[in-house]
């Protein structure tokens, strides 16, 4: 009898790398420019030379949503990998532009790329596979609410407010990639499982939308 083994090894290529970190630099920026108000605003600190606001948000910006986003896309890859996938994440350049580009117009439309997977598969393992990136987001957002939390406790602000930031940011990511809309998360998890994707859409939904208004990010 013969028996299959199925590899389960996490590898990166050298231009998986690279385009995980092309859109981890891209999405700071995007974000950083958005969270200063967009381009007038930004033109105008470059201008006059007075571009510390402008870098502290970008700054934040990394280390919440950039990370949120590398760790969403990772997710993803973990989990298909653990189903016998062959996975890789590839960046859109198009759309990393237009994320920037949207930001200095005042709003940001951000879909920087996906994790690709081959192999076969069953419907519910696919729909696994998607809610596994939103799913990270909503543990990050805990994770961020601990630094809030312990920010507050200890009196260091630069803690407190990445806290803050992160909460809001990844509750944000979770939420829009919950939407059952052409290629997010939100559609293959709805086509799998109408019940699942429910329970997790409805409270991010609500969640991020306190968040976002309550804590008074955008």
């Amino acid at each position: 009898m013969s028996r299959t083994t199925v590899r389960r090894t996490l590898t990166f290529s050298r231009r998986e790398v690279g385009d995980l970190l092309l859109a981890w630099v891209a999405l700071s920026v995007a974000f950083g420019v958005f969270f200063y108000g967009g381009g007038p605003l930004v033109f105008e600190a470059l201008q006059t030379g007075i571009v510390g606001p402008l870098a502290r948000i970008t700054l934040l910006s990394a280390v919440t949503a950039g990370v949120g986003f590398l760790l969403h896309e990772l997710g993803h890859k973990v989990a298909a990998v653990q189903f016998g996938q062959r996975a890789a994440f590839r960046a859109d350049y198009g759309m990393l532009f237009l994320a920037v580009v949207t930001a200095l117009a005042g709003f940001l439309f951000a879909a920087p790329g996906a994790v690709h997977h081959t192999g076969r598969i069953t419907k519910r393992q696919h729909g696994l596979i998607a809610l596994a990136g939103p799913v990270v987001n909503l543990v990050l957002a805990v994770v961020f609410a601990a630094l809030w939390i312990g920010g507050g406790a200890l009196g260091v602000a630069l803690l407190r407010e990445i806290g803050q930031w992160g909460v809001a940011v990844n509750l944000a990511l979770a939420a829009f990639n919950m939407l059952p809309f052409g290629p997010l998360d939100g559609a293959t998890i709805r086509e799998w499982n109408t019940v699942v994707w429910a329970a997790v859409t409805v409270p991010a939904v609500g969640l991020a939308a306190y968040a976002l208004f309550a804590l008074e990010l955008l």
